[in-house]
């Protein structure tokens, strides 16, 4: 058996006994003791139980010395390259993208819904003022196939925007208050007030089938001058509702929305017209489709106009428009427009060109909707379209006399 072992009480008085006669006296200090040296004269930089650090170990393991408690520290060492002062750096400078390069933005959860819901609200839009000008022309092939694509339209654009929104009492909901400042909600309210006049300048076209006596002859004599006011009316909201949403991407914080805030409602009000001006190449004859041409032509400018600045003034921020699928379905978009426009002005006296044109338009239409929609998706996913933008403009800002506002600098200066 080993023997027993002295109480801890007898073991703290002798340290108490030792404490009181060395005094409080550190190493270095007159009267102090040097610090404890081994057999080969290493000194020791640790006690205790299990430390037994010598510098003989901390060389051993490949180690500095610790050095006395009595000596200050020196100071690091500094290198001077080309003459100058500061210290060298052991690594590179890093150029920060993101956390592990996940995006720094949320992208939109928004699918192909909303990309619908864009097209077919500039498809409603274009189609009305379309059924205004063949109705101030007296055109009725024209008048009527603008009325009736536009109810279908605003219909499908309605159901669009509650799929995305998942139940139908939201669309109630926001229209309890009507906020200028808000792209959402002043857009509710204007489809809410196009929607119904479509349907009235729609449904006046089925006056002619209503029996002339009776109730439904009253309704026979009454739809017209009604249709025809509610048409007017539509054709009026029109512009608001194909350039709304260009304001309501515009205002997100998507880096190539944001910044495409000048020519994003431009776009989609050519889109819009290119798209009516399609419905009217394809379902009027040719000797009335005077008006659909003319707005083919403008709506083409515009389109193709906007298209031009978006990918050439943004930057870095029009490249999410020139690669990927956006870029893909843009370059769709511009062949199939400058082909509709060609179509319909060389087309004068062939129906069939005639709706080939139209056709094209629509489907240009349809393309460049969902290019800005899937571009605007790519410029959130990757960080380095929301980084770089802003070290730019954190730049120019600290560069004297430079122009904040310019290309690329956002709505408010950066």
């Amino acid at each position: 058996m080993s023997p027993e072992r002295p109480a801890v009480g007898a073991l703290f008085r002798r340290f108490r006994e030792r404490l009181a006669a060395q005094g409080p006296v550190r190493p270095g200090e007159p009267g102090g003791h040097a610090p404890k040296t081994g057999a080969n004269g290493s000194r020791a930089t640790g006690t205790g139980a299990g430390v037994a650090r010598t510098d003989t170990a901390a060389a051993g393991a490949r180690l500095a010395p610790q050095p006395p408690r009595d000596v200050p520290p020196t100071e690091r060492r500094r290198r001077r390259r080309g003459g100058g002062g500061g210290e060298q750096l052991t690594v590179p400078p890093a150029e920060f993208t993101s956390y592990y390069g996940r995006p720094i933005l949320k992208a939109p959860v928004w699918k192909w819904d909303v990309a619908a819901y864009l097209f077919t609200g500039g498809l409603a839009a274009g189609s009305s003022l379309l059924a205004a000008g063949g109705q101030l022309t007296d055109r009725p092939a024209l008048r009527r196939a603008g009325r009736v694509t536009s109810l279908a339209a605003v219909s499908a654009s309605a159901y669009f925007l509650i799929h995305d929104l998942g139940r139908p009492a939201r669309f109630h909901h926001m229209l309890r208050v009507a906020k200028p400042t808000s792209p959402m909600s002043m857009g509710t309210w204007i489809l809410s007030a196009f929607g119904p006049a479509a349907g009235v300048a729609a449904v006046a076209e089925a006056a002619r089938w209503l029996p002339e006596r009776g109730v439904l002859g009253l309704g026979r004599r009454l739809l017209p001058p009604a249709g025809n006011a509610a048409g007017l009316a539509a054709a009026v909201t029109a512009p608001a509702l194909a350039t709304y949403t260009g304001v309501l991407l515009a205002d997100t914080a998507v880096p190539s929305w944001h910044e495409a805030y000048p020519e994003l409602p431009v776009i989609f009000a050519g889109s819009a017209l290119a798209s009516g001006a399609g419905v009217g190449l394809l379902a009027a004859p040719t000797r009335q489709a005077g008006p659909a041409r003319r707005l083919a032509v403008a709506g083409a400018a515009l389109e193709l106009w906007g298209g031009h600045r978006v990918e050439t003034r943004l930057g870095l921020l029009s490249e999410p428009y020139a690669t990927g699928t956006a870029g893909k379905l843009l370059r769709a978009g511009r062949a199939l427009t400058a082909a509709g426009v060609l179509g319909a002005l060389a087309g004068r006296r062939s129906r069939v060109l005639s709706g080939l044109s139209g056709g094209a338009l629509l489907a240009a239409s349809v393309c460049t909707r969902f290019g800005i929609f899937h571009g605007g998706v790519a410029s959130a996913r990757d960080p380095k379209y929301t980084v770089v933008p802003q070290r730019d403009r954190a730049r120019r800002r600290e560069s004297p006399g430079t122009d904040i506002n310019g290309p690329g600098a956002g709505p408010n200066g950066g």
